[in-house]
């Protein structure tokens, strides 16, 4: 029997309108747009305001979105992996609503929650199924609501992250195309250098939790940033020497959209030219899971077949890893 490889086939994405720029949150904290630039690359990102849509919403409207340019029927889906850390609930599973929503009635659905690495580790899960002949096609969406959980008193944290949605529908091929290889690595982070302090089985909700703003996320930011670039940059060097890639093979770098300081310093230990870099920060932010997925539906008009792509993220966990793609289309 012949090996089976999980191609990208489609790609699909939805961001909120509303748009909270750099000069607007320079009226809620102590920040300015020159700061905010200079060392994160981000000018502005994108809001859900209404308070009646969460994150299955906007993962809804990117699955949509791959199924109709595909043009997939959802019954075709077997399987729907959402990729947040921001559930609509903390169950059922957001992918359980989306899968709904959809009207995929023949999908299992569940979340993944790997932080920033969220959809790398659910890309990589979908693709092991589709080689295994257990699934045909695949949803995964990278979704995440980060303005629900981001505290606006906190000028270090609030100008990072803005809201989104991202999706690829992963299908069978007989030949060597899509997910290839990957490496993904963990490092549990007891000192609880990025988390969320409450909400948990740990520190359940309570009126203290809620009065100390303890349901919005926390970052240590200096030894983040480090172990983010140094990660990052890295593991991409890593899935290159496995797969004898230089600078000059690879076509791609897709990195997960955190600092734009993190961003050029990946792609100079990579050997890759700027122009090879998708970047999509200045307009987005970090929206968790969604950024990598976002960079792909943006620059899926540019991608030709057999295209090679590095796929790179590191999140809370602490989580990273680097994916090795071919475009399949």
């Amino acid at each position: 029997m012949s090996k089976r490889y999980a191609g990208i086939t489609g790609t699909g994405h939805y961001v909120p309108e509303y748009v909270l720029t750099n000069q607007e949150l320079e009226t809620i904290v102590d920040t300015n747009d020159e700061w905010i630039r200079t060392r994160t690359g981000i000018r502005e990102r994108r809001i859900l305001k209404d308070k009646d849509k969460a994150t299955s919403f906007m993962a809804t409207r990117a699955a949509e979105e791959v199924l109709e340019r595909t043009g997939t029927d959802p019954k075709e889906i077997d399987v729907i992996i959402v990729a947040t850390v921001t559930p609509d609930y903390m169950f059922p599973a957001t992918a359980c609503l989306v899968q709904k929503n959809i009207g995929a009635t023949r999908a299992y659905a569940f979340d993944m929650l790997a932080a920033c690495s969220g959809f790398l580790f659910a890309l990589t899960t979908g693709s092991n199924m589709i080689e295994s002949g257990r699934a045909q096609k695949v949803l995964v969406i990278g979704a995440d609501k980060m303005s629900s959980i981001v505290d606006y008193t906190d000028r270090n944290t609030c100008i990072l992250f803005g809201d989104g949605a991202g999706a690829v529908l992963l299908e069978a091929f007989e030949e060597e195309t899509g997910v290839i290889d990957y490496v993904h690595y963990t490092d549990g982070d007891d000192q609880c250098l990025l988390y969320q302090p409450a909400g948990g089985s740990k520190r359940p909700a309570s009126h203290e939790t809620v009065d100390l703003h303890l349901h919005s996320l926390r970052q240590d930011g200096r030894p983040v940033f480090k172990k983010a670039t140094e990660g990052m940059a890295d593991v991409s060097a890593e899935i290159m020497k496995r797969n004898n890639l230089t600078g000059e093979d690879v076509d791609w770098l897709v990195p997960h959209q955190a600092n734009l300081r993190i961003i050029s310093a990946t792609a100079n230990r990579m050997g890759l030219d700027p122009s090879k870099v998708m970047i999509n920060i200045d307009k987005y932010g970090n929206t968790t899971a969604a950024t990598i997925p976002l960079c792909l539906c943006e620059w899926s008009d540019r991608l030709s077949k057999g295209d090679k792509l590095v796929l790179t993220a590191f999140g809370g966990g602490l989580t990273w890893g680097a994916t090795y793609v071919k475009w399949s289309v």
